[in-house]
């Protein structure tokens, strides 16, 4: 009889709020946005590399749709900068 009256109690103070949890979730999350922020610039960058090469190609080539294809990779590049930008700086 004592046992259980001693489980049921410690199974109540073990319970508690889970403030603590959350908090430690909380950190563990917002310790993942530096380096996928970094990752993504990373990424961002080699995106903006091989548009370049691209668009010279096809400059060289005298293609008429060159502006098109530069106004496309241009745009991947900003939208992947600004998508991690405006992500970390909603969530943190």
């Amino acid at each position: 009889m004592t046992g259980m009256v001693l489980l049921s109690v410690s199974g109540a103070y073990a319970q508690g709020n889970g403030t603590a949890g959350i908090n430690e979730a909380t950190q563990m999350v917002t310790s993942y946005f530096d380096p996928a922020t970094k990752l993504i610039y990373a990424i961002g960058a080699v995106v903006g590399l091989i548009g370049g090469v691209k668009v010279y190609n096809k400059f060289s080539s005298g293609d008429p749709d060159t502006s098109k294809t530069a106004a496309s990779w241009f745009g991947a590049c900003i939208f992947l900068i600004v998508a991690a930008t405006i992500l970390r700086s909603f969530f943190l």
